[in-house]
């Protein structure tokens, strides 16, 4: 795999260039997480603050996780493409939410787990062979 990656939100004023793989490719189908992907779960990449550079205007809003953790959500301000996730508290280790289109970086962002699977949709069938908890390990 050639780094870095690039990416960009759906209008294309955020992108970003990622210099290495994540640590953890997540699939969490909490209810807040389906509620941010309109579908039944969300995909997060956890990337490190250090091999992400983004560019571009971006509004972002917190909230409190049922861990106790704050939980900032930044966002363009264009087309409201969801961007990342951090807690403050602990700013090193991002949630990337925003992911490549290029096919050739699928293997990259596949889930290696699903999490919070006490909270998924009952029409969806967990992969076989993948990690899974039923709530955050």
């Amino acid at each position: 795999m050639e780094f870095p990656i690039h990416a960009a939100c759906q209008c294309g004023q955020v992108t970003y260039k990622l210099f290495a793989a994540p640590k953890m490719v997540l699939a969490c189908h909490c209810k807040e997480c389906q509620t941010l992907a309109t579908a039944p779960f969300s995909v997060t990449a956890l990337v490190s603050a250090d091999d992400i550079e983004i560019s571009g205007e971006m509004q972002e809003w917190e909230r409190m996780a049922e861990s106790g953790n704050r939980n900032r959500a930044k966002f363009c301000t264009g087309c409201g493409n969801r961007v990342l996730h951090f807690n403050p508290d602990d700013a090193h280790l991002l949630k990337l939410k925003l992911k490549p289109t290029d096919r050739k970086y699928d293997a990259l962002f596949t889930p290696t787990a699903h999490v919070w699977t006490s909270e998924k949709v009952s029409w969806f069938e967990l992969p076989e062979g993948v990690k899974s908890f039923p709530k955050q390990p």
